[in-house]
């Protein structure tokens, strides 16, 4: 699973909580997280149509934006990329450093819990 970049993540946690979202609406829940221009955001929600994070579709003339990106799963990826690249950690990272989240609900910290520790072992590609 491709792994978006923290503004992506941005938008797409935005999209989780209320979707379906105009560009507009989108800006207004990021703008003073990121504290970029609407220019900027209308470029990323390019990008990730482009890339299939998001899908675009008209409702009463306006253009909105869903994520096609699943929260627990792309959460999950996150998560286990963090513990890897960052943390240098061979297991997958305890689920109690979610607990109090905003993001996820009970059921969806379960189901993260499971997809850490069922995460398949990649492929040692070092020569």
């Amino acid at each position: 699973m491709t792994i978006p970049s923290i503004t992506e993540l941005t938008v797409l946690k935005a999209l989780w909580k209320q979707q379906p979202l105009s560009a507009r609406e989108i800006h207004q829940h990021i703008e003073d997280e990121l504290g970029w221009s609407f220019s900027s955001t209308r470029k990323t929600l390019e990008r990730m149509l482009d890339k299939g994070s998001l899908r675009q579709h008209t409702v009463h003339g306006v253009q909105v934006y869903t994520a096609v990106l699943e929260k627990v799963g792309t959460l999950a990826a996150f998560a286990r990329d963090f513990g890897q690249r960052v943390m240098e950690m061979d297991g997958p990272l305890p689920v109690n450093m979610f607990t109090g989240s905003k993001l996820v609900d009970d059921d969806e910290l379960a189901q993260l819990e499971q997809m850490l520790k069922d995460w398949p072992d990649e492929p040692d590609t070092a020569p």
